[in-house]
C-alpha cells in the first residue's frame, strides 16, 4: 500500500480548507449576542463558518459593495457567504479579519459547501458555450428554412 500524497486535481481539492476550519484559533470566543452588537458600517462583525470576523476596514474594498454586508452585519452569515460563491481568495482575505469562533452554543451545523476544484468550472463552462451554440444553430435553421 502505498503513502504517497495524491497527485493533481484530487489533491489539491483535498488540500482546500473551504470552511475555514484550519484556521489556528485565536482562543477567543464570542457568543452571536456580542457579534450583533457589532452591527453598522462603523462596527461590523460577521460570523462565518463559526468563525468571529471584524471587516469593519474591509468595507469600502467589498466587491459586491457595502450593502451586502450591511445585510449580514452582526449575524451569523454563513449561508450568505456561500451562497454567493466565494473564490479561495476571497477566502484567504477574510482570514485576515478573523478574530475569533463562536461559542460552543452558538455555533451552527457545517454548511453545505461545493467542492472546487482546480480548472475553475471549466466544465460547466463548456456546457453553457455548447448550449449556446446549439440554440444559435437550431434558431439559424428554423430561419433559413421559412426563407
Amino acid at each position: 500500500m502505498s503513502t504517497e500524497e495524491p497527485t493533481g486535481q484530487a489533491s489539491f481539492a483535498k488540500k482546500l480548507d473551504i470552511t475555514m476550519e484550519g484556521q489556528k484559533s485565536s482562543g477567543k470566543i464570542y457568543r452571536l449576542e456580542d457579534v450583533a452588537q457589532h452591527a453598522d458600517a462603523q462596527d461590523l462583525w460577521i460570523a462565518i463558518h463559526n468563525k468571529v470576523y471584524d471587516i469593519t476596514k474591509f468595507l469600502e474594498e467589498h466587491p459586491g459593495g457595502l450593502e451586502v454586508l450591511l445585510e449580514n452585519a452582526g449575524q451569523e452569515a454563513t449561508y450568505a457567504f456561500e451562497d454567493v460563491g466565494h473564490s479561495l481568495d476571497a477566502r484567504d482575505l477574510l482570514s485576515q479579519y478573523y478574530i475569533g469562533d463562536l461559542h460552543q452554543d452558538d455555533r451552527t451545523e457545517k454548511a453545505a459547501t461545493a467542492v472546487v476544484t482546480e480548472n475553475n468550472g471549466s466544465s460547466t463552462n463548456l456546457l453553457v458555450v455548447l448550449g449556446v451554440a446549439a440554440l444559435a444553430a437550431i434558431s439559424y435553421y428554423m430561419f433559413t428554412s421559412r426563407a
